[in-house]
């Protein structure tokens, strides 16, 4: 993988927001859609109705029946244009998550040995080689904070290596939904007015506070809703304590609001539709200016994931705010940067590309949603 290229976002949990796998069986995308499909992408990346038949609202807005926007859906996930249909989980909320680094041999050997020793840990569920001094990142997801901590020691004490945790302490904006079908130079270049940046604090000791049902129910849709014109009746039937679509409706409204699910919707792979040029950027903000700042950067429109994390001066970090842009055009992305450094962030900064993918898995909720759900049985 190119330095300038690639997709590790290191956004906690991000299994929903950061695959890098290309699904796309050799199919040019843009020529095997029309603009019914286009629509569908760019219009429901979010906002699947939770109603009894949500694809039928769909196909009166679309003009075509509820049939016909399941198989649509249907013909885009083997594709490999969307990876999943359904929820994005939030497991920072969920359970407890945290981004870390480690410097490892720059030798091939020896930086292999690490990665395996890394990637042998079921609770990381993201690993990325980056060009820097720190040049191995991943992201650890367990179900409490205690168990995090004790991978990150065993990681530490195993490898001999230093670990740099940095957990997400403020998020700004996190997302990865923006149009696809365009000739956009990077995500969210084209109708991202009006996005809520306000400062979101996350708890290291966050538990989702699932009752049975609910932990049942995120276990059942982690690899997403079944493509079903009655997807929530199709989970009812799946499900202990479900009589019928409106018990899964009402559990994933309280998820929803409890900050447990991100969106509902059709989950665009952005590496298969063009957007695989990123780049992760470290600012040391002044933390009066933090929030502030972060606020403003988060409503760029370019601007994909805007987070706050600590400081760690005994390991000579000084970076607190992290930035990602997306784009098709790595030069692009860097013009983007340059901007972000002369107009908005005016202080010191690094870019970490990602040169490698070590490890990319989804964050598996078995773990997560036990140490809440079954303590509610």
């Amino acid at each position: 993988m190119n330095s300038r290229n690639g997709s590790g976002t290191n956004e906690e949990g991000g299994a929903d927001e950061t695959d890098e796998t290309d699904g796309s069986n050799g199919t040019n995308w843009r020529e095997a859609i029309d603009d019914v499909d286009a629509a569908l992408i760019d219009g429901y990346q979010s906002g699947i109705p939770l109603e009894e038949r949500p694809l039928r609202r769909i196909g009166d807005r679309l003009e075509i029946d509820e049939t016909a926007v399941r198989d649509r859906i249907d013909r885009l996930l083997e594709m490999g244009v969307f990876r999943r249909f359904g929820a994005v989980l939030n497991p920072p909320v969920i359970g407890s998550s945290t981004l870390a680094a480690i410097r490892a041999p720059d030798a091939d050997e020896a930086f292999a040995d690490v990665a395996e020793i890394v990637n042998g840990y079921r609770q990381v569920n993201h690993n990325y080689a980056r060009d820097h001094e720190w040049n191995m990142w991943f992201v650890v997801t367990a179900a409490s904070r205690a168990k995090r901590d004790e991978v990150l020691e065993e990681i530490e004490r195993r490898t001999g290596r230093d670990v740099l945790e940095l957990p997400m302490v403020t998020d700004y904006y996190v997302d990865l939904e923006f149009p696809v079908v365009n000739a956009d130079r990077f995500a969210r270049e084209s109708g991202a007015d009006g996005v809520d940046a306000s400062a979101t604090r996350i708890g290291e000791d966050a538990v989702g506070d699932l009752s049975a049902f609910e932990a049942d129910l995120l276990l059942a849709i982690q690899d997403g809703f079944p493509v079903s014109t009655t997807p929530y009746r199709d989970l009812a039937t799946r499900l202990e304590g479900a009589d019928d679509a409106a018990d899964v409706i009402d559990a994933l409204e309280r998820l929803r609001e409890r900050g447990c699910l991100k969106r509902i919707g059709c989950v665009v792979n952005h590496v298969v539709t063009g957007f695989d040029a990123n780049c992760m950027v470290v600012w040391n903000v002044p933390d009066d200016d933090r929030d502030e700042r972060g606020e403003a950067v988060g409503e760029l429109p370019y601007v994909t994931l805007c987070y706050h994390r600590p400081r760690r001066p005994e390991y000579d970090w000084p970076y607190n705010l992290f930035t990602m842009i997306h784009g098709r055009d790595p030069d692009a992305v860097d013009v983007k940067i340059d901007e972000l450094s002369s107009d908005h962030l005016p202080y010191d900064h690094e870019r970490l590309y990602s040169t490698a993918t070590l490890k990319q898995t989804g964050a598996r909720y078995e773990d997560l949603v036990a140490a809440s759900g079954a303590n509610n049985r």
